[in-house]
């Protein structure tokens, strides 16, 4: 069986307590309940132990939420719940850049100390434990829900959240409105010694993953990804088998890990798809990641491109 410990963003150990959520709609019941703090869609961390900042109902830092904290669930007898500050403008805030691949500036509070910075979370995925992970994901895919669904779809009158952030509803037309998760497939295809990668034109350079996209209506996982193969580099695959899944707040996505051996090779990228596609040995991965390959960037680890491509790799992973 393969550890999935390596992926980030889960946990198993984690209580949600859905139970509780219509109880606790509102404002935290409790000084003695936990929050965490994000800050557009960065999560508070501290520096020294890669922890979720977790903070008392009384913390100035509070006073900035925008909208009703959301209650994640419980851990280790504490209830955890999430308030959104992305109201706050820092000083001398240098906006991101909308090209990379993610943002790598930090943002510190002056009701914080030092050491405690709003990070962007694929940096610190590999820090984080698997709850603080877990809570991390879900407090930012919720939040970037709520950002785009202010609005209820059936009507057009603003909804209202509810049921402690898992849900929004009309007071018009009384239709209620779920938080929404995309599925996404992301395929490793091998051909004996050798798997595909591919590369967006957005990407850091060098840098290759395994292909990948959203699942359409109707459609199973197997045809997904053979839909998806075949569009972005015009190759035929096998039969399909499910690896593992991997929750991927950018912002609402379960990225279904699946694996397929090629039936044919010569490669015909659609380039409104893809900037460059190509076959990658073993070897070249090893070396690739030792930092000794100049002339390929792997998928990082604790995503799960890279989780795929390294157990395939280490031969933990076979069609």
């Amino acid at each position: 069986m393969l550890n999935t410990e390596t992926l980030g963003f889960q946990n198993f150990a984690f209580n949600r307590a859905a139970e509780l959520r219509a109880a606790r709609n509102g404002p935290m019941p409790s000084v003695n309940a936990h929050s965490i703090i994000l800050w557009r869609g960065k999560a508070l961390i501290d520096q020294d132990t890669f922890a979720l900042v977790r903070v008392s109902a009384d913390h100035p830092i509070l006073t900035a939420s925008i909208v009703s904290p959301i209650f994640l669930g419980i851990d280790d007898g504490i209830e955890v719940y999430a308030h959104d500050i992305s109201g706050w403008e820092p000083e001398n805030h240098t906006p991101p850049d909308l090209n990379a691949l993610f943002d790598e500036i930090v943002e510190r509070h002056p009701s914080t100390p030092e050491n405690q910075i709003f990070s962007e979370l694929r940096m610190v995925i590999m820090q984080l434990s698997a709850v603080d992970g877990e809570l991390a994901a879900t407090a930012k895919a919720l939040f970037s829900w709520h950002r785009s669904h202010r609005f209820c779809a059936a009507c057009g009158e603003q909804s209202v959240q509810q049921m402690a952030g898992w849900q929004r509803d009309c007071p018009t037309c009384e239709t209620p409105h779920y938080p929404r998760t995309d599925p996404v497939v992301i395929m490793l295809i091998t051909d004996g010694n050798r798997t595909l990668l591919g590369r967006s034109p957005h990407w850091p350079e060098k840098m290759y993953s395994c292909l990948a996209g959203f699942l359409e209506p109707g459609e199973t996982l197997e045809a997904a990804v053979a839909r998806e193969v075949k569009e972005e580099t015009d190759i035929d695959i096998g039969p399909v088998q499910y690896v593992a899944s991997q929750p991927w707040p950018y912002p609402s996505s379960l990225m279904i890990g699946c694996m397929a051996s090629a039936t044919s090779t010569k490669i015909k990228i659609d380039p409104n798809e893809l900037d460059d596609a190509m076959w990658v040995t073993k070897e070249t991965l090893v070396k690739a990641f030792s930092g000794s390959d100049a002339e390929i960037v792997p998928a990082r680890e604790g995503s799960i491109a890279g989780f795929l491509i390294r157990n395939w790799v280490k031969g933990t992973l076979s069609n």
